[in-house]
């Protein structure tokens, strides 16, 4: 409002000012043709001089007119200041101020003239859309400013690579677009330039004595085949496309470029409904436990039950790990629900043998937390759940994020009594010397493995290394994906085994579990004590 104001009241100086000057011309006109004259003829000493009043009439016309020309000029330096303080501001709006490039807003409007002038040369209009992976880590492993270094440095490379009359805009973030025209029947000239592109943009950056090691994602649509190719939205419906292919390049591997395809946006709508299904599934609850049974291979006694989260969707039914959880990794709910289902897990194993255990894997995201061994153990605490029944088990690839933040949990939990095994043992880089240096209780041979034995050769080598390498080093091992009667007889000959798998059955739900305890004489006393009484079933109720 100030500023406002103060312009407000400078403009109408200016007019008054001017008024006057203009005033002072005209009364210089009026008075000048007749005074000067007379002064003239005075100084040749022709005539008298001329009278005072107006002699200073002049004077002060005079004097006015150069007050107004003075401020005519500062007004033109003025308006010559703000024009181009407009322009500057202009610029700065359509300009990403840290690499240079266009922004979000102002690559709409060239894209449309890219495009306009493309098509009327019979070519079409290619958008590279580029993602750099993993860049949050990069941030905050480095900071900020070494982050921006690497932004700066990438546009810098990708225009050194794209052809002069390209586009280049920064969309936000580590994200990139360029655009460029090409021959549609020569799609390979925009391939090359995208794998070209992924060859020189992908390269370590030094900053500052720290090596950054850069991949990226790319993604590429085009005009072809458009609808209303000549649409005011055709800019935002291009970037979209090439959106949708990034994604589709991120889910295959690093470092590559996908076309866009009609059948990746149905895939991403299925998966924006997954993610939102998924959330709104949390906060009711519709995430369970199933329960595999844990079998003593050489007594073939019930030993425990591994958890494994099943989805009762209300659309799509009973809904396996495979699905959802690296979906929620992804968008970060994984904690919230594997918590959640420890929660309900804990309760269902207290109704059980106090001999048997209870398994539960850990994603790899749960373990960057550096605070998961407290909340886990709050758990515990909160349901009184026996620390000694619970044995959590994880992947290898959880232990290549931080070995030292996974050592310090593992021997947090295990001097609390939880057991910590290595789950799908085999699949993974875990090397000998982690496998002594980490306080693994358990491991456990990936079910891959497991389906070679009754092929023979290399898959009955490998696992018996395996049990020889546990044995070595005093680890106990558990086999997983046991189907029938033949592997479950060779793993026997190999000694000292659990096993699981469907050759004892699918995972069950809570309410079939205790039927089964129930009829094995495996209840807990409090719930052996009271009578015939079962949980009422639960939706979905059968093994999957």
């Amino acid at each position: 409002m100030i500023q406002k104001f103060s312009q407000s009241g400078r403009r109408e100086r200016d007019v008054v000012a001017l008024g006057i000057a203009a005033a002072a011309i005209i009364l210089f006109v009026g008075t000048g043709g007749k005074v000067l004259p007379q002064i003239v003829d005075a100084w040749r000493g022709l005539a008298e001089r001329p009278d005072t009043l107006l002699s200073s009439a002049l004077l002060l016309n005079i004097a006015l007119i150069l007050i107004g020309w003075n401020r005519y000029k500062a007004m033109n330096a003025e308006l010559g200041d703000r024009r181009r303080s407009e322009e500057e501001a202009r610029r700065l709006a359509q300009i990403d101020p840290l690499t240079g490039c266009y922004n979000r807003r102002s690559i709409g409007p060239a894209m449309a003239e890219l495009l306009a002038d493309a098509q009327s040369e019979g070519r079409a209009l290619a958008v590279i859309l580029v993602d750099l992976d993993n860049f949050k880590q990069v941030n905050d492993l480095n900071g900020h400013n070494i982050g921006d270094v690497v932004l700066t440095e990438t546009s810098d490379r990708m225009g050194d690579i794209l052809p002069p009359d390209a586009l280049l805009a920064r969309l936000g973030g580590d994200e990139f677009a360029a655009a460029i025209a090409y021959d549609p029947v020569l799609p390979g000239k925009v391939e090359h330039l995208a794998s070209l592109l992924i060859e020189r943009v992908a390269q370590p950056i030094e900053v500052r004595d720290t090596v950054i090691e850069i991949t990226m994602s790319v993604g590429i649509a085009s005009s072809v085949n458009l609808v209303n190719p000549v649409d005011a939205e055709v800019s935002t419906r291009l970037i979209h496309k090439a959106d949708i292919a990034m994604y589709q390049a991120k889910k295959m591997g690093k470092n590559r470029f996908f076309w866009f395809d009609p059948a990746m946006e149905q895939e991403l709508r299925f998966r924006n409904e997954l993610e939102s299904g998924i959330r709104k599934g949390i906060a009711r609850g519709e995430f369970v436990p199933f329960y595999e049974q844990q079998i003593d291979l050489e007594t073939g006694e019930l030993v425990g039950f591994e958890m494994l989260a099943r989805w009762l969707s209300p659309e799509m039914g009973i809904v396996g790990p495979d699905i959802f959880i690296p979906i929620a990794e992804e968008i970060g709910v994984v904690a919230e629900m594997s918590e959640k289902l420890m929660e309900q897990a804990f309760e269902d194993a207290k109704r059980w043998d106090p001999r048997l255990t209870l398994s539960v894997n850990i994603s790899p995201v749960q373990m960057r937390d550096p605070w998961f061994a407290q909340k886990l153990l709050k758990l515990l605490l909160q349901h009184n759940f026996p620390p000694s029944r619970l044995d959590i088990e994880i992947t290898e690839s959880a232990l290549h994020d931080n070995v030292g933040l996974v050592r310090s949990m593992i021997t947090s939990l295990r001097n609390q009594g939880v057991r910590v095994s290595l789950d799908d043992f085999g699949t993974g880089y875990a090397s000998l010397s982690q496998l002594r240096s980490l306080p693994f209780d358990r491991l456990k041979i990936d079910r891959s493995f497991i389906r070679e034995l009754n092929s023979g050769g290399e898959g009955s080598q490998l696992v018996d290394a395996i049990i020889s390498m546990g044995n070595g080093l005093k680890m106990p091992i558990t086999a997983e994906g046991i189907e029938n009667e033949a592997v479950l007889e060779m793993l026997r000959k190999m000694g000292g085994l659990k096993g699981q798998g469907y050759h004892y059955g699918r995972p069950e739900p809570a309410d079939l579990v205790l039927t089964r305890l129930h009829n094995s004489g495996l209840l807990s006393p409090e719930e052996a004590g009271t009578a015939e009484r079962l949980p009422r079933p639960i939706r979905g109720n059968h093994a999957v």
